[in-house]
């Protein structure tokens, strides 16, 4: 699949195949792809933990809150990605441009995973609904969790709906 591909065809998946692993070695290209992904100054704030199994489930639990995210028991992978302490460099530039470079980074990450898993013929969920708190204590993390993504082979019922997008005037202007 080329870019464009995996564009039309990514969508938020919230109907896994519950009894289909996925393989190691298509997360270690999830992550490897995420781990190329431009961050401010190569600082790469982030940490990206990859659950399975039992843990995987507890942090399912932890996205459940309020009825919420209740497929996410079915996804076999998530992977949570906390946040890290800037380099040096991206600290400096954050402070004097008052801007959060770690939330842009960890959103291209994201983009990265999910493309990645896309072109995989897996699907995938950013969840942003969460208990902070227990997943730190799950994954044992000293950062703030900021994001947890559901990975997994969609079920079959789980087709491709068509894409709701503003239309492409009320998002770019050129000058």
């Amino acid at each position: 699949m080329n870019f464009s591909e995996i564009a039309q065809n990514r969508q938020s998946c919230r109907k896994y195949n519950k009894d289909m692993a996925v393989e190691q070695e298509k997360l270690r290209q999830i992550i490897e792809s995420a781990r190329l992904a431009p961050s401010a100054c190569n600082s790469q704030p982030y940490r990206f933990t990859v659950c399975t199994g039992e843990a995987a489930k507890q942090v399912a639990k932890a996205t459940q809150g309020m009825g919420m995210n209740r497929f996410s028991s079915d996804a076999p992978v998530l992977i949570v990605i906390s946040e890290e302490p800037y380099n040096k460099t991206a600290a400096l530039g954050a402070k004097v441009k008052h801007n959060d470079y770690r939330s842009i980074d960890i959103g291209i990450a994201a983009a990265y995973i999910t493309a990645e898993a896309a072109a995989q013929n897996l699907g995938s969920c950013i969840l942003g609904w969460f208990d902070n708190k227990k997943i730190k204590e799950i994954c044992d993390l000293s950062g703030d969790v900021r994001l947890v993504i559901a990975i997994g082979y969609p079920a079959e019922e789980d087709v491709l709906r068509p894409k709701k997008r503003k239309d492409i005037n009320e998002l770019v202007t050129y000058k």
